[in-house]
């Protein structure tokens, strides 16, 4: 065993870089918590063997509330995206929300951009105040609140239009100190995971704001996803239930490899979530299999305000979340840098920690995530219309993308090669790209569609099948 098991000067370390950086002392006795599972050799796997399927739950699609009933709880629900991610994984250096998703005759949409707009719909047809809130990180708060300033209406009742997520160190994964990058110091640091919402929410004193200015549901969602937009219906059922705390889940499909999911413990009969990354290897198959377990979790959340705030209150903003290690190099664009861990959580895990929490199947337009450039050519397709309500609205079922990851992976080269516009994919069943190819304006794909070879450039008005074009 080595020494990092036994030596606290790691976690001391690490509380003294927190503490003069300026990090809520909720987050550094959440990170303390998290260093002492992972000090002791916790994994955070959660076996096939321990738990039930989820398998018994409402559907979106089955509700039957009143229109008056909805438009009264969604006029005390607050609307909170998480936008802490910078989308490096598409070699981006700012907010993820910032990305052009769509083309209008009114000019270029980002994220961002039909977040608003879905606001402001939903305040429109219900006359909810709607608040809309931004969890932020050090690297794209900035952006971000330049990109609002066109936008003064979004804020309400004097309510703060984001907060801070927190930032911890990096440890280095040889003996848990945390690492020192004097090329880049900036990437010594990493955002806690999506469960950093919980003390992040603590410091801010954002949800005492909101209940004191007449709200109680917070519907919580990633900014990558606009799917999830305003829904009266379900801050209804939500508000009727009673539940403090509630999932969105979608049912499976055979695209479906990743994601977390609930799953129910057997130990004491409540909800857990299982991230891909609490999935012992051997239980993998078990894990995807749709008959076993049909629902992935969207992140998709909803909050009783009054149930947060004493949970928050009861815990110092220290939830006792489930560790999820992640084993990383300190500069994600250099393999060769040393080998680091980013202690990580899931908000979703929250679901263990509120009594009575529940769990609501949705259709698939309320999943819509953007994690790779394949997502977003698909999104820019005219697979998608927008709506008036600026909702995402499917003409054609979503073709598996599959684009070569050596050209196209990264938003440059990307936006390069459909500098004159992504190709139509209602028709395609498939789209895959094999080579360095630039393509032409009014590009059709359809059926199985496959580009294989060195590259080129695809003509203009081509029309792309199984066998090229």
């Amino acid at each position: 065993m080595s020494s990092a098991t036994t030596d606290p000067a790691g976690l001391e370390q690490a509380r003294t870089k927190m503490t003069e950086a300026g990090v809520a002392p909720a987050a550094v006795e959440t990170f303390a918590r998290f260093y002492h599972l992972l000090q002791a050799g916790e994994t955070g796997l959660i076996r096939e063997d321990d738990v039930d399927p989820l398998v018994d739950i409402p559907r979106h699609a089955d509700l039957d509330i009143s229109d008056e009933d909805a438009a009264a709880a969604l006029g005390r629900t607050a609307m909170l995206k998480l936008n802490g991610g910078l989308g490096t994984s598409m070699g981006m250096d700012k907010a993820k929300s910032l990305l052009p998703v769509r083309e209008t005759a009114d000019g270029v949409l980002t994220f961002l951009d039909v977040i608003v707009a879905q606001v402001r719909a939903a305040r429109q047809a219900t006359g909810a105040r709607l608040p809309l809130l931004f969890m932020n990180s050090f690297r794209t708060r900035e952006d971000t609140l330049a990109a609002l300033e066109p936008y003064p209406d979004i804020a309400v009742d004097g309510l703060p239009v984001d907060f801070l997520q927190n930032r911890e160190p990096k440890l280095r994964a040889d003996d848990l100190t945390p690492v020192t990058w004097e090329k880049d110091p900036s990437l010594e640091w990493c955002p806690p995971g999506h469960g950093d919402l919980y003390p992040a929410l603590h410091a801010s004193g954002v949800v005492v704001a909101l209940l004191e200015a007449g709200f109680r549901h917070l519907c919580v969602s990633n900014s990558d996803n606009l799917g999830a937009t305003p829904d009266a219906t379900i801050a209804g059922w939500f508000a009727a239930s009673g539940a403090p705390y509630a999932a969105e889940l979608c049912r499976k499909t055979p695209a479906d490899v990743k994601g977390g999911q609930l799953v129910v413990r057997k130990a004491d009969g409540r909800i857990v979530q299982r991230e891909t990354a609490q999935t012992h290897p051997d239980d993998v198959a078990a894990s995807l299999d749709a008959s076993r377990h049909p629902f992935f979790h969207t992140n998709n959340l909803w909050f009783d305000l009054e149930a947060l705030a004493a949970e928050l209150e009861r815990t110092g903003g220290v939830l006792e979340l489930p560790l999820i290690r992640n084993d990383k190099t300190v500069d994600p664009a250099d393999p060769s840098s040393p080998a680091v861990i980013q202690i990580e959580s899931a908000m979703g895990a929250a679901v263990a920690v509120f009594e009575g929490a529940t769990a609501i199947e949705v259709e698939r337009s309320r999943f819509l995530p953007v994690k790779t450039t394949n997502d977003l050519l698909v999104l820019r397709s005219d697979v998608y219309d927008l709506t008036p309500e600026s909702r995402l609205e499917a003409t054609a079922a979503a073709p598996l993308v599959d684009l070569d990851k050596d050209h196209f992976k990264l938003i440059d080269g990307f936006t390069r090669r459909f500098a004159a516009g992504v190709p139509s994919l209602r028709e395609a069943e498939s789209f895959t790209v094999r080579g360095d190819w630039t393509f032409g304006a009014d590009v059709r794909a359809h059926g199985k569609a496959v580009l294989e070879g060195e590259g080129g450039t695809v003509p203009d008005g081509a029309a792309i099948g199984p066998d090229g074009y």
